[in-house]
């Protein structure tokens, strides 16, 4: 038996609660997995607390991220005693996923453990690290440098925008770091933004061209953040769009893109080819400051994400949540 999340759907509604599964309940797959550690994302906040419809079908274990030791396979990549990540692929919405002690999968979802990083800072960089790793390869890949200009990170505080701050000040880049709470321009100075700005400032409907201001950005709210982004972009300047927190309309006009040469290209985690996913996490052994990734982020036990997840939707929640999930117990 070991513990998990289970959220479940009734004529009364949905609920998630704390409870014990055995292996038995646990859905096919070529790979079973003891997890070792997880994570509490946005999209876990909304699968658990039932604001989005995340969670596909009933009952759901959430958790799109997991990393742990294979303890069965049939998969021809994997055998028992690999240690492996897990990020996507619809896991925690379709299908089973991390908050659980464990988890069996199809091994094409999954990566080796990079050398040089342990499970719990996988965890620690998880989809949100990730994420922001595909963000900046996304950048260097549209020839935008750090002698282009500025780059923009909106909701810097969370997880996408922390990492992608980290990752953007290591590489030599100038970086705005956009949020709405200014008690955390301390942090995210020292994650390396050279200047903070007031999410408020992108929060109401602005101009369809506003004053060129920076020459790229890495974006994780859409709405009219996105669309005020986009009108203050410089010539030939990039946008990375991978994320909704703000909303999913995007109320803008074609003028960036024919007047200014302004490229928006988005970013998908979860369904992301396998060649660029192992790209991106060789880029994140070498290039994140595993110190600094360990300043962002918060242990929590699993006893605990329910009551956490609310704090992702109120804008509470810095850098990263993790969750030393464990091996199953008898």
């Amino acid at each position: 038996m070991f513990d998990a999340i289970l959220i479940d759907k009734s004529d009364a509604g949905q609920s998630a609660q704390l409870t014990r599964l055995s292996p038995d309940q646990l859905p096919p797959g070529d790979v079973t997995v003891a997890v070792e550690w997880s994570t509490l994302n946005y999209k876990d906040a909304l699968a658990i607390t039932g604001t989005s419809p995340v969670v596909r079908s009933f009952p759901m274990v959430p958790g799109i991220d997991l990393a742990g030791t294979v303890t069965e396979s049939s998969h021809a990549d994997f055998a028992p005693g690999h240690k492996v990540v897990l990020n996507g692929w619809g896991v925690g919405e379709k299908h089973w996923g991390g908050l659980a002690g464990q988890a069996r999968l199809s091994g094409d979802w999954l990566i080796p453990l990079p050398a040089g990083i342990s499970p719990r800072a996988a965890m620690a960089i998880g989809t949100a690290g990730y994420t922001a790793m595909l963000c900046v390869m996304a950048l260097d890949r549209h020839g935008i440098t750090p002698a282009s200009g500025e780059i923009v990170v909106t909701g810097a505080a969370g997880g996408v925008g922390s990492i992608a701050t980290a990752l953007l000040a290591r590489r030599g880049y100038t970086v705005a770091a956009v949020t709405g709470r200014a008690a955390e321009a301390d942090y995210l100075r020292s994650l390396g933004a050279s200047s903070i700005v007031d999410r408020a400032e992108l929060s109401a409907p602005g101009k369809p061209l506003a004053r060129e201001r920076w020459a790229g950005a890495v974006d994780v709210a859409g709405g009219v953040v996105l669309a005020n982004v986009l009108a203050a972009m410089r010539y030939r300047g990039v946008v990375a769009a991978c994320g909704l927190a703000a909303g999913m309309d995007l109320p803008t006009t074609v003028a960036p893109f024919i007047l200014r040469g302004v490229t928006l290209a988005g970013i998908d985690s979860v369904m992301c080819p396998k060649a660029d996913r192992l790209a991106a996490w060789s880029l994140l052994a070498q290039e994140l400051d595993l110190a600094l990734l360990d300043s962002m982020t918060t242990e929590i036990p699993l006893s605990d994400v329910i009551a956490t997840a609310p704090r992702f939707l109120q804008g509470q929640v810095r850098g990263r949540i993790v969750v030393p999930v464990g091996k199953a117990t008898a």
